[in-house]
């Protein structure tokens, strides 16, 4: 039987390896997997809709679904998760020594409608009480200047958003002391480079994120898995084949990291990382469907409708979120 051939661009993670070494096999389909850095497919994939399927900003789905344009269809796969209290950076002299200390300051991100800046702005309001209308903040690139939204978006006026100079990094503000914190996805360079104006805000970030777990019963999730809507109308079954073969790689993973003879990764303590994650989290602690992930869905909505990056009216079913073929599952 002749396979259907389908692009599909991911970044380069364990949980997905097995879907391009060959280590599974998503049925019926002839996957093409193009392993790029994700700020490139998002936007390559919003803006232009390049490929069949993508890994997507679980935020920018949200706002095109709502929007209605560009049309895609999300599979309930979250192919990146990720506490974000350690990408918080702030000059090391800064009067500033925790997040209350932010309400009425200046904070740079790179793109406001990011996911992972939606969980932090959301989490400083609900757990310092520090609302996003009570800082000014300032978009722009981290490392190179020049970054824009991916999807245009219009904020509410109490929302304060300003882009940055075309020819300055947000780095180069924090350096300067022009703004208070920069928002990152990524590790600065000045800081891996251990340049000693740059500081963490949060420096016992691993506590504190566990402690954030405690609290919020919640692992947030950055990512989901898009097809464009074409795809999905003329190949229904191909999101139900995505979605078994990313739940294969996930737990082909994991069998590989527990039965491993040898460090799997580089990291000298990687089994007791394992462990304590365990212990905290459960052994499950990277959960792919709907219903293990309502709480964390419906977190995520409330935070964009108080951030200005949805209608407060808008309220959909998590359900209407994602290919109806791949909400249940077969018995025998």
């Amino acid at each position: 039987m002749t396979k259907i051939s389908l692009t599909l661009a991911s970044g380069d993670y364990d949980r997905v390896r097995p879907l391009w070494d060959g280590g599974v096999r998503a049925e019926g389909l002839d996957l093409n997997v193009v392993l790029l850095p994700v700020e490139e497919i998002f936007f390559r994939m919003v803006r232009y809709q390049e490929f069949d399927a993508a890994e997507m900003s679980m935020s920018s789905y949200m706002i095109s679904k709502q929007r209605g344009t560009p049309r895609f269809v999300a599979i309930p796969i979250f192919p990146s998760r990720k506490f974000r209290h350690a990408d918080i950076y702030i000059r090391s002299d800064s009067r500033i020594k925790k997040p209350e200390d932010l309400r009425g300051g200046r904070i740079g991100v790179p793109e406001y409608q990011m996911t992972a800046f939606v969980w932090l702005r959301g989490i400083f309001q609900e757990f310092y009480g520090v609302a996003a209308t009570e800082v000014h903040w300032f978009s722009g690139g981290t490392e190179k200047p020049g970054r824009e939204e991916r999807l245009e978006i219009t904020l509410p006026p109490a929302f304060r958003l300003t882009p940055i100079p075309k020819d300055m990094t947000l780095f180069e503000l924090l350096r300067r002391g022009e703004i208070d914190a920069v928002f990152t996805a990524r590790v600065p360079s000045p800081f891996v480079r251990g340049e000693a104006w740059m500081a963490r805000l949060f420096p016992d970030f691993k506590n504190v994120e566990k402690e954030y777990y405690r609290q919020s019963g919640i692992f947030p999730i950055m990512h989901t898995v898009v097809l464009r809507e074409e795809v999905y109308q003329k190949y229904p079954w191909t999101a139900q084949s995505i979605y078994k073969g990313y739940w294969q790689a996930k737990d082909l993973c994991f069998e590989r990291f527990l039965g491993a003879a040898a460090l799997p990764v580089s990291l000298p303590w990687f089994n007791e990382a394992m462990e304590e994650t365990f212990a905290l989290m459960g052994k499950d602690f990277w959960p792919y469907g709907l219903e293990p992930n309502r709480k964390a869905l419906e977190k995520l909505l409330q935070y964009m409708r108080e951030q200005g990056l949805l209608p407060e009216d808008y309220k959909p079913r998590l359900e209407e979120l994602f290919a109806p073929n791949t909400l249940g599952a077969f018995g025998i």
